[in-house]
């Protein structure tokens, strides 16, 4: 048998096509931001191959214009869901709803009014709340900090990467005259 260049070419081309695919693979399982540690230990690839099909599935995801995409944060990478797309996301993962429309509204005055005193969140949205308030802790969507008797509640940094949201500055009034 005859080994040609053309012949090493082809086997390198297809290492490639399966070396992409075993990539894809672990982002599509692991649903979560993955360092590069993980993705090395998860597909036994070196870095820098790595780092290239990283580039290559963002390419292919623009290419086809997909709903995927290649997200990258602080040096972690997940596949994720375009972000026009984001808002079926939940119904179509559970089939309905994940929270409840009074769930939504107390995350949302959380969200609105952060950091707001759980206590506050009670006397507005009354005592089924603190259900509310155990279940966003849990999936870690808050950050909770004793203050006194109650608990300082703000989003977490799960918040924004959970609902695939940027992070706003913190509206700043401006004072009349000032600007």
């Amino acid at each position: 048998m005859v080994i040609s260049s053309e012949t090493i070419n082809e086997v390198d081309e297809a290492k490639e096509v399966e070396d992409l695919k075993l990539l894809e693979a672990v982002f599509f399982v692991s649903g979560r931001f993955l360092t590069m540690q993980e993705l090395i230990s998860l597909s036994d690839l070196n870095p820098v191959l790595i780092q290239n099909l990283i580039e290559r599935l963002k390419e292919k995801y623009e290419k086809e214009n997909s709903a995927l995409e290649i997200v990258q944060k602080n040096g972690s990478w997940k596949m994720d869901v375009k972000r026009e797309y984001s808002h079926i996301i939940n119904k179509l993962a559970t089939g309905s709803a994940e929270f409840s429309s009074a769930e939504q509204e107390t995350l949302a005055i959380i969200a609105f009014k952060q950091p707001i005193k759980q206590s506050v969140i009670i006397k507005i949205r009354g005592n089924k709340a603190y259900d509310h308030v155990k279940k966003f802790a849990e999936l870690g969507l808050i950050k909770k900090k004793k203050v006194g008797r109650t608990h300082e509640l703000s989003l977490s940094e799960e918040f924004y990467d959970y609902f695939n949201v940027q992070e706003l500055n913190p509206l700043k009034e401006v004072k009349e005259g000032e600007g």
